[in-house]
């Protein structure tokens, strides 16, 4: 049994005194007794103690300090008037976590005496002075109640008072007097009040469970939902406990036992964060997220990493806090009020056999409806898309007690199965259809291989939701492009959605692509090979269940391609054209992409990304309707383009230096850029002479990009000299095209952009200019110019949250000419510098860069040949430039 012993300050109250005189003392053995308590009931937390019981010892130790340091206060007190001090809040909840504030209230009957100013300044200064973090007021009743009138946090507060020390008299009038007149006369503002908070505190904190790094206390599914239903219960039913609750048969024994149990679980989490923290936070932080896995007990396994495991099992458990609490929520705050007598049935409107509509809401038309007709839940979710309903509660809870009859003959079911595909193909609020589903868990019994995704975790930055819901918004995605909510800046992407010819089997490739990461790593294999069973429960076709196969196994196709690989070799837009097989894959993938993308955090999807990806449709679409180029094609395409050229330059120069310059260049730039672009590349080429280079910028801020063109002579790490100076002003490069003309000459063009924004700063520019024709000219080594520039945090190391090794993969056939090195880093800026930096040394020529970032994790990839022109083939060579990159990376 943990008690507290406080004899020593007890013995030092007793030996009576001026309070000024032993304060010194009084603080010293009250900080002994607040350390060597704390030390205690930390190890029992340690040594496995419940949630419930560390807050329980915690609440006992603010109590007796409390008490003891009030008597300290009034010992030389000749006069005493009658006081209460009272626990609001959190402490008068006894939900004291390590760090939790001290709430008070100084309840006498004159608040401004001297007395009362007295008892609460010494009070306060003894508490504060141990470093304790204290809330405080002083009042009587009649500010009690003008306060809570005035102020909803008041008025919360408020109701969880507890009694610690004083005149318990005076708190048993302000108990049955003050505050059943405050619950009373601010019923109903307050629970209107108390909704609005909670809808405002879900937008600052995260409307989702399932956020990366959730709040324990303000989060969905946090304690602060539990706090918020029994607020409103309590000012509603006039129930000051959970047992109260019971007794006025307005919460079960089953649904109290889960309330107390969800405090016990987030409580335990809540102490160990607390414990691990340094300051107040209630945010799990990815560091902590492990620290508290390994705490619980959890271990990495074959399936998941042990925090990933932890995570998974806390949202699960923050669904049903959510869930229980909206239920609760909304049953106290008569969104589930049914009416009754004939004015009320008239009001009803039955809309299918079995269902009525009522106040925008759907309801069974009998409680027992589905112990016999299961499937009558798929016919309420139907008929809440159709007619743009919400579900009842009492709907919602009768679709939970009897999740447990979707079996197999359900799953199999001809109609079910029909009407499943028609909600999914209805293009009208398939996203909230959906949702209700997810959230009901009535998609985890249906479709068994959805559970195995239910909260699923991946421990990275990148990744802002769970699987499942991550998943769910990328369904939300399709659904604008089909309310027309993109049409203005995706044209194309919602032109297509409206094109295709299976909606519900889009929808369905969007809810099924991720399934595999249930399984372990290589998820597009391991989701595809489920999808026949899944496609023959559903009754799909042949030629469905084919494609619905293929959109899953290739789901990571298109981004992959578009980011990571040159998209003006022919050979690759050929192959991936064969790869397609059909248009109407090739549509498909691209919104299925397009969505996935979107739907991983807010600030992963780009216009820059949306270029590329549009970029790899059209090129593909184009050969696959048209079918590939043949050489006397691509000779006829570069004659015309020559022409063309000609034409536009021929009254600013003369002909033999354009037709000689127009020779200079490769078969795949010609292949690459249009008439228009080249002659403005010939321009800039002829118009260098003898300087070290000329310069071009053109900002598309409808891309969000700028692109930089630069000529000059070709050098020996020119593309480092670029990427440098890049580096050294803080501008962040999207991709690079280099060509290296016949005479020498180099034409290389940048793609450069930050977070949507492109860099339209004429000043920056003109830097830049003067540190590239610095640099080209030899009077500054690049080096020189980053490490200078990098003192003022050009080189972002970036957060130190999670360490992910790099990587370093070579691929000698996706390209016919140049050798394909992927590299995944820790992302900064200055990394593209660094590693062309390095690719020179080992004697290297870069063609073409992509870089793509993931959160702070970059992908760069590079297209490089020999000093000779050749790709790197020798098995030895290859080792040791993966070492290399490796080792340069490491350090």
């Amino acid at each position: 049994m943990f008690s507290v012993d406080n004899s020593a300050i007890r013995r030092l109250i007793k030996q009576g005194g001026n309070f000024d005189d032993n304060r010194a003392e009084c603080l010293r053995l009250a900080q002994q007794l607040v350390h060597g308590h704390g030390e205690l009931i930390r190890q029992h937390h340690r040594d496995g103690a419940s949630g419930s019981e560390t807050v329980q010892k915690i609440t006992l130790l603010m109590d007796t300090l409390v008490t003891d340091l009030t008597a300290y206060a009034l010992m030389d007190v000749t006069t005493p008037q009658p006081y209460a001090i009272i626990a609001v809040g959190g402490y008068g909840r006894c939900e004291m976590n390590p760090r939790s504030d001290v709430d008070l209230m100084f309840y006498v009957k004159n608040s401004s005496s001297d007395f009362a100013r007295q008892l609460s300044q010494r009070v306060l200064y003894l508490l504060w002075d141990l470093g304790l973090d204290v809330g405080h007021s002083v009042r009587n009743d009649t500010q009690c109640h003008s306060a809570a009138a005035e102020d909803l946090t008041v008025c919360t507060a408020l109701l969880d008072a507890r009694f610690i020390c004083g005149d318990k008299q005076l708190f048993t009038q302000f108990d049955q007097q003050v505050l059943p007149a405050i619950m009373r006369n601010n019923s109903r503002t307050f629970i209107r009040d108390k909704l609005v908070e909670h809808q405002q505190r879900r937008k600052k904190y995260g409307s989702s469970v399932y956020i990366l790094e959730p709040n324990i206390k303000e989060g969905e599914g946090g304690l602060r939902d539990i706090h918020t239903m029994l607020w409103i219960s309590m000012v509603k039913y006039k129930a000051r406990s959970l047992g109260a609750m019971i007794i006025k048969g307005v919460l079960t024994e089953p649904e109290r036992e889960e309330i107390n149990s969800s405090l016990d679980y987030l409580w335990r989490i809540r102490n160990e964060l607390h414990y691990l923290s340094s300051r107040k936070n209630d945010q799990l932080h990815f560091e902590q997220q492990e620290q508290i896995a390994t705490f619980l007990g959890y271990k990495d396994n074959e399936d998941a990493l042990a925090v990933e495991q932890f995570m998974r099992d806390y949202y699960a458990a923050a669904a049903r806090v959510e869930h229980l609490t909206s239920v609760l929520t909304a049953r106290a705050a008569d969104r589930e009020k049914m009416e009754r007598g004939f004015a009320g049935y008239m009001r009803r409107r039955t809309i299918d056999d079995g269902f009525y509509a009522l106040r925008g809401e759907l309801f069974f038309g009998d409680d027992n409806l589905l112990t016999e007709q299961p499937e009558m839940m798929m016919k309420a979710f139907w008929l809440m898309q159709r007619h743009q309903l919400k579900l009842a509660i009492r709907t919602k809870m009768l679709i939970r007690e009897n999740l447990h009859r979707i079996n197999d003959a359900m799953r199999r079911n001809r109609q079910v199965a029909k009407t499943f595909l028609e909600i999914l193909g209805y293009k009208r609020g398939v996203y909230d259809t959906l949702f209700q589903m997810h959230h009901l868990l009535f998609l985890n019994h249906y479709i068994p291989e959805f559970k195995r995704i239910y909260c699923q975790v991946q421990h990275d930055a990148y990744h802002i939701y769970t699987v499942d819901t991550h998943t769910l918004f990328a369904v939300q995605e399709i659904d604008k492009l089909w309310q027309g909510e993109y049409r203005d800046k995706k044209e194309l992407l919602t032109r297509l959605a409206d094109e295709v010819e299976k909606p519900e089997l889009l929808i369905l490739a969007v809810l099924l692509h991720d399934i595999g990461k249930g399984e372990g790593h290589n998820h597009s294999e391991k989701g595809a090979a489920m999808v026949p069973t899944i496609a023959r429960r559903l009754r799909l076709g042949k030629e469905d269940s084919q494609r619905l196969e293929f959109l899953v196994r290739h789901h990571l196709q298109m981004a992959h391609i578009s980011q990571r690989r040159d998209l003006n070799d022919p050979h690759l837009i050929a192959w991936c054209a064969q790869l397609m097989e059909s248009s109407e894959n090739l549509k498909m993938l691209y919104l299925l992409t397009f969505a996935d993308i979107k739907a991983v955090g807010p600030d992963v999807w780009s216009e820059w990304k949306g270029f590329l990806l549009q970029e790899l449709y059209e090129k593909t679409y184009m050969v696959m309707e048209k079918g590939n180029f043949r050489t006397e094609q691509y000779s006829a395409k570069i004659r015309n383009r020559k022409r063309k050229v000609m034409e536009i330059l021929m009254d600013d120069y003369d002909k033999k230096v354009i037709r000689e310059c127009l020779n200079n260049f490769s078969t795949r730039y010609f292949m690459t850029y249009k008439a228009v672009q080249i002659a403005r590349h010939v321009q800039m080429v002829l118009a260098r002479n003898g300087n070290p280079m000329t310069m071009r910028v053109e900002h598309k801020p409808d891309l969000s990009f700028t692109e930089v063109t630069i000529s000059t002579l070709d050098v020996p790490g020119l593309f480092c000299i670029i990427t440098g100076v890049m580096a050294a002003n803080g501008v962040n490069i999207l991709g690079a095209q280099i060509y290296t003309q016949k005479s020498g000459v180099a034409l290389d063009i940048l793609q450069v952009g930050c977070d949507g924004l492109i860099y339209d700063d004429e000043r920056k520019w003109k830097n830049i200019e003067a540190d590239l024709n610095s640099c080209l000219s030899g009077e500054t080594i690049v080096a020189d110019l980053v490490s200078k520039r990098g003192d003022s945090s050009i080189l972002d190391q970036g957060t130190q949250a999670l360490q992910i090794p790099p990587e370093v993969s070579i691929d000698n056939e996706v390209s016919a000419e140049h050798t394909v090195i992927d590299i995944t880093a820790k992302d900064k800026v200055g990394l593209l510098y660094q590693l062309a930096d390095c690719l020179k040394r080992i004697g290297l020529y870069i063609g073409v860069a992509k870089i793509t970032t993931k959160a702070d994790m970059a992908g760069d990839t590079f297209y490089v040949q020999d000093i000779f022109g050749h790709k790197v083939t020798q098995a030895d060579k290859l080792e040791e430039l993966r070492a290399t990159l490796l080792d340069e990376l490491s350090e």
